[in-house]
């Protein structure tokens, strides 16, 4: 979610608050998955399918799907919403939604003036947010939510559809930023997003799930380049790609994220936990001989966890226990880099010290007071970046949820997440 000092937070929820103005699994057809949820005439759309989400998108904007032949594993993505991937489902139209979708501003219509939380399992930003090379505030600006505002292109301007296909849509758009420094940004992305097949899965995470074990993977690929005449240098200022995934909570969600163990003189501190203030010990354990740690994803209380390059691995994921969803998320992660942008709210030390994985829970940001959501999320980050002119990076955040028994989830969780279906029910558990 957001990135900053104590001074900010409390402001920033508070105005987020008034932003809120306010099944069983159906396998489909091909044809039917291309023709989308809005082709089904007087069928009833049972709540929290991915049929109704997709039919209420499609009351308020574009929405292009990609699926897989059977209709299973269906995507839908919104140009209008700067390209983002709102939800997916691994069963078809009447299957689980998985994607936290902000119902209430969408349907209002309105134009938030900081920032736009739509929601979107998969959506594109920039950082960093804070710091004197912010693009989130103007040079001079003091760092409070009164001055803070999220860019257009990642906020509030369509990306063009550049092209489509069964199991590809691809979006481009050009980009200009300015930062706290003054230093002036034109950026040209072109951003894909594949479904993933049995066979590609397989080969992203080096194991191939059981036959009973429903699946939908997709991967987006943000190739950034420099659109300007001048390299982008560490004194004035670098960007990087920032790619958050909003997700439906349940009381029996777990976050887990493994890491790389060693003491804190030599890779630092396992885990930034005081970003809202520290996490509370039944909603964080962190498991240092196994290197490993459980972060609630309830979105009942608000807390925010991060891991710095040398403790970040190239996964993280989540269990829903009360849905039997295991999710994983799969980032590059360039061996060797070290730099990665700050986005606290303050003129930095280090400005190159930030964060390379996060997670976020939404909750009450005061005691009887609504969240806003509520979600969870995890974030990935690529590195900073130095770019010469017409050089391109390219940040790769690929989400897969698998659905079916425990004891066919149990080895996909085991490998690449460091922990058993079991170790992950009982983390929490007070």
């Amino acid at each position: 979610m957001f990135r900053f000092s104590k001074s900010g937070k409390n402001a920033l929820w508070m105005v987020a608050l008034g932003w809120l103005i306010g099944s069983s699994p159906v396998a489909s057809h091909a044809a039917e998955a291309r023709e989308g949820p809005a082709s089904q005439g007087t069928k009833a759309v049972a709540e929290g399918t991915f049929a109704a989400d997709v039919e209420f998108l499609r009351q308020h904007t574009d929405v292009v799907v990609i699926a897989s032949k059977d209709g299973a594993a269906q995507v839908a993505l919104c140009p209008k919403y700067q390209g983002r991937v709102m939800t997916s489902t691994a069963t078809g139209l009447g299957g689980l939604s998985f994607g936290w979708i902000n119902r209430e501003l969408i349907a209002s219509g309105k134009t938030l003036q900081h920032m736009n939380p739509l929601g979107g399992e998969d959506r594109f930003w920039m950082g960093p947010e804070g710091g004197q090379f912010s693009i989130f505030f103007a040079k001079g600006a003091a760092f409070d939510l009164e001055h803070w505002f999220t860019p257009a292109p990642l906020d509030t301007e369509a990306y063009n559809v550049a092209s489509k296909s069964d199991s590809q849509a691809v979006f481009q758009k050009m980009m200009q930023f300015r930062n706290y420094s003054d230093t002036e940004f034109k950026v040209s992305l072109k951003r894909a997003v594949d479904l993933y097949d049995a066979a590609k899965i397989s080969q992203a995470l080096g194991l191939a799930p059981a036959a009973s074990v429903k699946a939908v993977a997709y991967g987006s690929s943000n190739e950034v380049t420099s659109a300007g005449d001048k390299a982008w240098d560490k004194a004035t200022g670098l960007l990087s790609v920032w790619i958050l995934g909003m997700f439906n909570p349940s009381p029996r969600t777990t976050i887990v994220i493994p890491f790389e163990t060693g003491p804190e003189s030599e890779k630092g501190a396992v885990v930034n936990d005081a970003y809202f203030g520290k996490v509370p010990a039944d909603r964080l354990i962190v498991k240092e001989k196994e290197g490993v740690l459980f972060f609630s994803g309830d979105g009942k209380y608000r807390s925010k966890i991060g891991l710095n390059p040398k403790r970040a691995k190239p996964f993280l994921g989540s269990y829903d226990a009360a849905n039997k969803v295991l999710t994983i998320v799969h980032y590059t992660k360039p061996q060797g880099a070290t730099d990665y942008v700050n986005s606290m709210w303050q003129i930095q030390d280090k400005p190159f010290a930030g964060d390379v994985v996060n997670s976020y829970n939404d909750g009450p940001p005061s005691p009887g007071a609504k969240p806003l959501g509520p979600f969870y999320e995890l974030e990935t980050s690529s590195p900073a970046l130095a770019l010469e002119p017409g050089k391109t990076a390219t940040h790769v955040h690929e989400t897969f949820h698998f659905q079916g028994a425990e004891a066919d989830l149990d080895p996909i969780a085991t490998k690449l997440l460091g922990a058993s279906i079991e170790e992950i029910k009982a983390a929490l558990k007070k």
